[in-house]
Formats: structure tokens, C-alpha cells, sequence
């Protein structure tokens, strides 16, 4: 069975490193220049406009080419920045190339500095009646929301993943101010000090959140569903389990399949058959489980673009699952990825050109920034950390009843044990069984969407290429330093960033 992951052996080693961390824990080139032209912030309109541009445009999607999703794919346009991240090799194409780390770097600053630049004259804005102070709390909630979580980003791929060995590493630079000098320098931040930077603007933006301004845009914003599915994603990441446990259960509520789209249902299968229609509805605003949508320039969505899993990856995949007689409906539609892959449909692929008569332009696709399937997936997650099985396998039942049909598909843990060949085995405790499979239905529910990335991260998941010859290969370790992304060129020489160990 070539996609059963990882082997359990490895977890338990990963279980008990973060045992550690539940017992610890309770609870610019880098910038763009200043432009000379900037909108003087003198009404909360403008600043509300101005964090338009608060929302990195640049997609995490292209570290898929660096996981265990993909195979060398004959018959793509093969640019050197998708060699280089296919070796792990460190991308040197610089910042304007799209779905690189670079431009994602440069980017997210630039998100960051439109954040800074509302958040410093905030104050001085006026604000006589009770609308305005409470459209001004508002305001404030989305800037401190979009720079928390541009900054968590960049430390979870430019750092290494925080634990009790890596809390006082390099992070990235936490920027709070808006930029007054031309050229500056800089020095990164530990990664424990970034996430308790990112930690506090995330739970004073949460208290400050008000959907009612957000108009008919509130999926495209910050709003309170997606602040609280970014403390989701960030306690996960942390590992207080607790508090993703608390935060994931604040969103999900009572009936935690409101927010997980139904890809069983008539809707969806009708749509199956559209390669145009599927996406549109898959990443549509108004499906609840959408909690926030972002533009993101990119072309990773196109079939004749990089690497892709291969067919036989692609379809093992999908159809390694513990019930027999049943099809994983998240398998179809996909497209035709070069000779000798496919890629799952989730982004339509789209196009703004630069002028009525103009063939160029902007690629783009909409993405899905947070989503209730990662967030229940995270309580899972952390209810298997917490011990608390029952939770976690009712919750995965609730994601399975969404995506197998065909014969009934009901989660026990003597399924679960035959599945892993692992029923004569007592060292393999239903904890450490749990924990592999919710990473395995994390890797189909998300797969081409570049959450992967974090999971090989976070776990020490070995990676293997193909090679051209499809008979060589080249391998990415549990503990290899390329796992953590190279810090921009021009931001170590000009802004005098110490660049990651290789």
C-alpha cells in the first residue's frame, strides 16, 4: 500500500516530543519601498479601503511541489525555480517569478506594511458616533488579523517548525511599524517570539471582529469565522491542544457538518462533470464551509504547468481507504496534468487582462484561505493528542459521511487497526493509529492546496522524488534543513538577514 503515509513507528517518536509541549504549554527587503504617492489616511473609508491590500497575493500552493504529492511530470512547462523546488534546492529566479518563496516573501511584507500604515493613524481617525467607534474597532481587527497571519505564514515556511528545541531559533522579522527609511536593516525574531507576536494580534483582533462591515465582501475579509479558524490552524500549530480543541468547537458549534461541504451530495455530483462548474462551486463564497476566500496570483492551477502527482500516485491514493465498496468522491473531477499526471479540480483557472484588446495579462485563482474541513480535521487532531478518541473518531465520521459513497463507511477502531495492518500489534496504540490516519485524510482533503508542506514539517515526514529517468531518486529527510525555506537573497544582502542553514 504505497500511500499509507508514513509508518506509525515514526509517530510514536512525534507523540512523545509533543507530549513535551502539552505539559509546557497551558494556555523588508523584506518591504517594498515607501510609495511617494500614498493616500493620506484621513477617514476610516479610505483605511478601510487601504487594507484591501492587506491580503498577501501571492499562494503557499507551490510548496506542493515540494511534498510527497507530486512525481515528475513529462510534458509540463518545467520552469527552474519548479526544478529547484523539486530538489529542494534553493530558488534563485528572484521576486517578481510567481508561486516561488521569494515572491511569496516580498508579497506577504507588502500585505504587512498596508496593515501597518492603518494601524499607526488608527487612533487619530475620527470617530464621533457609536457606528464609527464600532467601525473603527473593526478596522483595527482586520489589520491586526491580516498582519498576525501574513507573519505566521512567513515563520512557518522561512523558519523552522516551533517546538521546545526550536523556540529560540531564527523566525522572521516581526514587523509593527510602517516603514520611514528607504533602505533598512533588519534582524529576525526568535520563533517563539513571533508566535507570541502573532498570538497577541490574533486574540485582539477575535475581540474586536465585527462581521456587520464587511458588507457583501465578508468572505473576502477577516471575518469571525476565519479569525477563529486562524487560531485553529495556530494552536494546532503550536500545540496547545486545548485551545485549538476550544477554538476549532467555537466555530463548529453544535452540528460541525454545516461547515463540511457535501461532495456525496446531488449538488456536487452533477458538477463532477464540469471542469469549470466544479471549481466555481467548490470555492464558492457561499458555501459555509468556505470561511474565507483570497485572489491569489498564481499558475498553479494550469495543466501545462510544473509538477503534478502521477497517475498511479494520484489514483493509490484515492483509493487506499478502510471501507470497502465505496468511492472516494474527492478523486473526480480531475484534469490531465501533462502525459503522465492528473490534478485535482479546486481553483478555476483565471485570467484579468491588462486591456480590453490585450492577450496578457494576470493569472489568478480564488482560494480557499480557511475552510471548516481543516478546522474539524484540527480538532481531530488535537482531541487524539488529548486523548480523547471518542471525540476525534465522531468527528471524522462526520468528514467521511461528506466523502465516501457507495456502501456504508462507518469509522471503528478495529477497522481502523486491520487498515494499518496493525491488529496483533499492542505497540500500536489507537492513539498513534488515530493520529496516522487523520494525517492521511489531511493529505486527500487538501491535496494541491499546499497545506501538506506544513504537515511533513511538523511531523519529520521523509520525502522521495522521482527523477527523470523515473528510476533514480533523491530524497528529503525527516530532519533536513531544506524543509525550511531560504530566506530571500536581497533581504540577506541589503537588509542584513542572517539566511537559514543549509
Amino acid at each position: 500500500m504505497r500511500y499509507m503515509i508514513h509508518t506509525i513507528k515514526l509517530l510514536k517518536k512525534v507523540l512523545l516530543a509533543i507530549a513535551l509541549i502539552i505539559t509546557a504549554t497551558t494556555c523588508s527587503d523584506f518591504l517594498d519601498e515607501v510609495p511617494d504617492n500614498r493616500v493620506e489616511l484621513d477617514d476610516l473609508e479610505k483605511a478601510g479601503q487601504l487594507l484591501t491590500n492587506a491580503y498577501s497575493n501571492a499562494s503557499y500552493a507551490f510548496t506542493e511541489w515540494m511534498s510527497d504529492n507530486v512525481d515528475w511530470t513529462r510534458g509540463t512547462n518545467l520552469r527552474t525555480s519548479h526544478l529547484q523546488m523539486y530538489a529542494w534546492e534553493d530558488v534563485t529566479t528572484g521576486p517578481d517569478e510567481l508561486d516561488t518563496p521569494d515572491f511569496y516573501w516580498f508579497q506577504t511584507y507588502n500585505a504587512i506594511a498596508h496593515a501597518n500604515e492603518v494601524l499607526a493613524v488608527l487612533d487619530d481617525l475620527p470617530a464621533e458616533s457609536d457606528e464609527d467607534k464600532l467601525r473603527k474597532d473593526a478596522i483595527e481587527a482586520e489589520a491586526l488579523l491580516t498582519r498576525a497571519y501574513g507573519h505566521f505564514m512567513l515563520v512557518n515556511l522561512f523558519a523552522e517548525h516551533i517546538s521546545p528545541q526550536t523556540d529560540s531559533d531564527d523566525g522572521v522579522p516581526y514587523i509593527k511599524e510602517p516603514e520611514t527609511t528607504f533602505i533598512g536593516t533588519y534582524e529576525r525574531d526568535d520563533i517563539e517570539d513571533v508566535y507570541d507576536e502573532v498570538e497577541d494580534d490574533l486574540l485582539d483582533g477575535l475581540e474586536l471582529v465585527n462581521d456587520n462591515f464587511f458588507e457583501n465582501s465578508g468572505k473576502y475579509h477577516f471575518n469571525r469565522n476565519a479569525a477563529l479558524a486562524f487560531a485553529s490552524r495556530y494552536y494546532l500549530f503550536k500545540g496547545d491542544f486545548v485551545r485549538c480543541r476550544d477554538y476549532s468547537s467555537l466555530l463548529l458549534g453544535s452540528d460541525p457538518s454545516a461547515f463540511v461541504r457535501d461532495l456525496t451530495s446531488p449538488e456536487f455530483q452533477n458538477a463532477s462533470s464540469s471542469i469549470t462548474g466544479y471549481p466555481q462551486l467548490y470555492s464558492s463564497p457561499d458555501l459555509p464551509s468556505n470561511l474565507m476566500l483570497m485572489r491569489k496570483l498564481s499558475l498553479v492551477q494550469r495543466t501545462d504547468f510544473s509538477f503534478g502527482p502521477s497517475r498511479d500516485t494520484y489514483g493509490d491514493l484515492f483509493a487506499t481507504r478502510p471501507f470497502p465498496n465505496t468511492t472516494d468522491e474527492r478523486e473526480n473531477p480531475a484534469l490531465v496534468k501533462g502525459e503522465n499526471a492528473l490534478w485535482p479540480v479546486r481553483y478555476q483557472n483565471l485570467f484579468e487582462r491588462s486591456g480590453l484588446n490585450s492577450n496578457v495579462g494576470t493569472p489568478y485563482h480564488i482560494a480557499m484561505a480557511f475552510t471548516g474541513e481543516e478546522v474539524l480535521l484540527n480538532r481531530v487532531e488535537a482531541n487524539v493528542f488529548l486523548n480523547n478518541l471518542d471525540e476525534a473518531i465522531a468527528d471524522l465520521q462526520v468528514l467521511t459521511n461528506n466523502r465516501y459513497s457507495g456502501a456504508a463507511a462507518v469509522i471503528t477502531m478495529d477497522l481502523l487497526r486491520s487498515f494499518f495492518g496493525a491488529e496483533n500489534d499492542p505497540t500500536f496504540t489507537d492513539q498513534l493509529i488515530l493520529l496516522n490516519y487523520v494525517l492521511f485524510e489531511r493529505q486527500k482533503e487538501f491535496i494541491g492546496q499546499g497545506l501538506r508542506w506544513f504537515d511533513i514539517k511538523r511531523y519529520g515526514i521523509t520525502v522521495v522524488h522521482d527523477q527523470q529517468d523515473q528510476v533514480s531518486t533523491i530524497r528529503l529527510d525527516s530532519e533536513d534543513r531544506r524543509k525550511v525555506l531560504q530566506i530571500p537573497q536581497s533581504a540577506i544582502d541589503v537588509g542584513g538577514l542572517e539566511p537559514n542553514p543549509r
